[in-house]
């Protein structure tokens, strides 16, 4: 394993026809594949320049061409400064980003990441059923609790400790749900009131939009057991991921309420050979502290509760991405997504850079395989 801790597939020559066709079959339960969308202009925080802009023309053009070559979701992180390059680099508002591609796509998933401390719950409600509607039910939410102190001050917003925030993201669900789900609302709580609130339309999907979560402290875990629909988490190998989703599960059953789904982050790098991904992972682990998203890293880092310590590897790549090991030769990586599938993973999130380039290679080794093999095992069994 490397001292990284990202989990490697396991190294040799490329597996054979019998080796993918397995891998093949795993990841056929249902795997769904998306990307996180580079508002940020990248996710390398020691490489300056990844060729991919901060900006609306870029992002339209990945997002039209990855619903083309067989990606299913976008991930829109929603941060007003640039956590990645630095304060000073240009970052994409994520909402308003969001409604402009819910118009100019036709299949794609879009998950839009959402602060509670950042919207009032009946305000970002309405917005979201709106672009719902102009997306024709493909829009999805990534609830995050804020952990940005310096962001929150520069943009006049309270910041909370931990717990704090999570108890406010609490009733900021039970508001969003009861006005997508009633008219005439009312709640009273803590942090949010709303009197005789009427929503109109409602979302488009039902019973409504997918909210989807991540956390690592046991505040987030009940929370998002509780509220959720769907939990995310930062990279790791399959087998830690999978006792995490037996964890989840558990607390879902426990509960009374319906199996959750699972999503996990990685970063991506697909070459024909170990030594050129060697190569690549050696290029984008090159850290300097000096790095412009240094500090923030060190920030998110005390506003967060994790259940793993990080390394400067991890600085490298946001989310842990490389410790989920999708970093192989085409028949390594599509052995990998097998092993998250048997994990109980349904969605991979992936970052990969530069992205428009390197999406279509991924397209080409992984998804596109996979789902063939998929395909003719189907036509097989009928």
């Amino acid at each position: 394993m490397p001292s990284d801790g990202s989990s490697r597939p396991a190294s040799g020559s490329q597996p054979g026809a019998a080796g993918q066709a397995a891998g093949a079959a795993r990841s056929g339960r249902g795997m769904r594949f998306g990307y996180w969308l580079p508002v940020f202009g990248g996710w390398l925080r020691n490489v300056a320049d990844e060729g991919m802009d901060a900006s609306w023309a870029y992002a339209s053009r990945l997002a039209r061409r990855s619903e083309q070559i067989g990606f299913d979701v976008t991930l829109i992180a929603e941060l007003n400064l640039n956590d990645i390059k630095g304060v000073e680099a240009p970052a994409l508002d994520a909402w308003s980003t969001a409604a402009a591609l819910a118009a100019v796509t036709s299949r794609l998933e879009i998950m839009v990441a959402v602060r509670p401390t950042f919207h009032l719950p009946a305000l970002l409600a309405k917005q979201a059923a709106n672009i719902d509607h102009i997306s024709g039910g493909r829009l999805s939410l990534n609830v995050v609790s804020s952990w940005w102190a310096d962001e929150a001050k520069m943009y006049g917003v309270s910041f909370e400790q931990h717990d704090d925030r999570y108890a406010r993201t609490a009733e900021w669900l039970e508001v969003v749900d009861g006005v997508w789900s009633h008219d005439h609302f009312s709640y009273t709580g803590k942090y949010y009131r709303v009197d005789d609130n009427v929503l109109q339309p409602k979302p488009l999907s039902r019973p409504r939009p997918i909210l989807y979560a991540g956390g690592e402290s046991e505040a987030a875990k009940e929370l998002i057991a509780t509220r959720c629909d769907a939990y995310l988490m930062h990279g790791d190998p399959p087998e830690r991921v999978a006792a995490k989703i037996a964890d989840m599960s558990q607390r879902r059953e426990r509960l009374g309420l319906p199996p959750m789904r699972f999503g996990v982050a990685g970063y991506a790098v697909v070459r024909d050979s170990e030594r050129e991904v060697e190569a690549e992972l050696a290029r984008i682990t090159d850290v300097h502290q000096s790095a412009a998203g240094f500090a923030n890293f060190q920030q998110w880092l005390a506003g967060t509760q994790l259940e793993q310590k990080l390394s400067l590897a991890d600085y490298s790549v946001s989310n842990r991405g490389l410790r989920s090991g999708l970093a192989g030769t085409p028949g390594q990586l599509q052995e990998q997504v097998g092993r998250f599938a048997e994990a109980g993973v349904d969605l991979l999130l992936l970052q990969l850079s530069p992205q428009y380039e390197e999406m279509d290679r991924f397209a080409d080794a992984v998804i596109r395989p996979l789902r063939q093999h998929q395909a003719s095992l189907q036509t097989a069994a009928t």
